[in-house]
């Protein structure tokens, strides 16, 4: 997998931006008078380790003309250092088009998260290539990553669209290309066929395929393991055994990645990952952290994991950078990861908490 030189961006995603409303003091949504607000998006927050650290990123994206939640939107972005583009689309009216919310508590001990999508109407499921000048940005200016997710692919059959010429786009002008497949039922319903091909093609073309087994499995129709129940060395087994079909359908891609995770509380997991580059498998067998919020930390994971690649890092340790800022997005509050700078990613994986004066 080599990386294309004299790029503008190092990293760009398409995505649908929304909102993100969270309760103070960690309370359920239910009971809660106030809450606290973010611009957020699953592949927004993949850019933003890369972004945090230095490196040119961008969203590709649609915005609803004169709506104050989508200057929110890009003051946010511009503080995070993400560069953003897409066209402005007419509200239309009181029932038209608004930016997604997502409603969500934190969960503490006992009591595990909650999540509520509002996506009625949103202005994301319109993203289509004709918005776009894809010649421009990926060969006039030039991408050296270009992150896609299911999520996006599958939103509406406007955005599979769009997202099978963006990664046409990139494959044809040398981009390197991140697939996170990203599965949820309740997207695919009643459009199964129609999106498993458009999935297949997607990661026909990807250098790097990102997922569970389950991902695999429902997206790629690979065919799955028997349950592993709670034993580590046989899950990781399957999991092996499953990339081995991939392999062997998407001969392109050479890195795979996915996350482990157990749940013991709200407020504390084991969390571990599987990465493989080429043929050398890197594990991080699963150890305790502690949660202030776990939504975003797979986001983290691949952001670290993507950065760890554009900075030209040795490839064992793209897994201790995505391991380590997977983590870093659940001891805050907001769903993604902001790094200071690189020591702390490595001091967070070694453990390290004593104060840096």
């Amino acid at each position: 997998m080599k990386l294309r030189g004299n790029c503008k961006y190092d990293l760009v995603c398409p995505t649908s931006m929304g909102v993100r409303i969270t309760p103070v003091d960690r309370l359920p949504v239910h009971t809660s008078r106030f809450f606290e607000m973010q611009a957020t998006s699953a592949e927004s927050n993949v850019l933003n380790v890369s972004s945090s650290l230095g490196l040119k990123t961008k969203v590709l994206t649609s915005f609803v003309k004169d709506s104050p939640i989508a200057s929110f939107i890009k003051a946010e972005l511009r503080f995070r250092n993400i560069d953003y583009e897409g066209p402005e689309v007419p509200q239309g009216g009181a029932w038209g088009y608004r930016h997604q919310f997502n409603i969500a508590d934190s969960g503490f001990g006992s009591r595990g998260p909650r999540v509520w999508n509002d996506r009625s109407g949103e202005v994301g499921r319109t993203l289509k290539a004709q918005d776009f000048d894809l010649d421009r940005i990926f060969r006039v200016e030039g991408v050296r990553i270009l992150h896609l997710s299911g999520l996006v692919c599958a939103l509406s059959p406007e955005t599979t669209a769009f997202c099978l010429e963006v990664a046409r786009a990139a494959k044809a002008n040398g981009t390197v290309i991140s697939f996170d497949l990203n599965y949820r039922a309740s997207f695919w319903k009643g459009r199964e066929e129609e999106l498993r091909a458009a999935f297949s093609e997607i990661a026909g073309v990807a250098d790097i395929l990102i997922g569970n087994e389950e991902d695999f499995q429902l997206a790629l129709g690979m065919k799955g393991p028997e349950a592993g129940g709670k034993d580590l060395e046989k899950k990781i087994g399957q999991f092996k055994d499953m990339i081995a079909q991939v392999r062997a359908s998407y001969p392109q891609a050479s890195v795979f990645a996915t996350t482990l995770r157990e749940v013991v509380s709200a407020n504390e997991h084991n969390w571990g990952a599987l990465v493989l580059v080429g043929d050398t498998w890197y594990v991080e067998e699963p150890r305790p952290i502690q949660v202030m919020d776990r939504i975003g930390g797979g986001d983290g994971f691949v952001g670290g994991l993507l950065y760890a690649i554009l900075a030209g890092k040795p490839q064992e340790d793209w897994i201790k950078m995505g391991w380590a800022t997977g983590v870093l997005a659940t001891t805050v509050l907001t769903d993604y990861s902001t790094p200071a700078d690189e020591e702390q990613i490595w001091s967070v994986y070694s453990g390290n908490a004593r104060v840096k004066r």
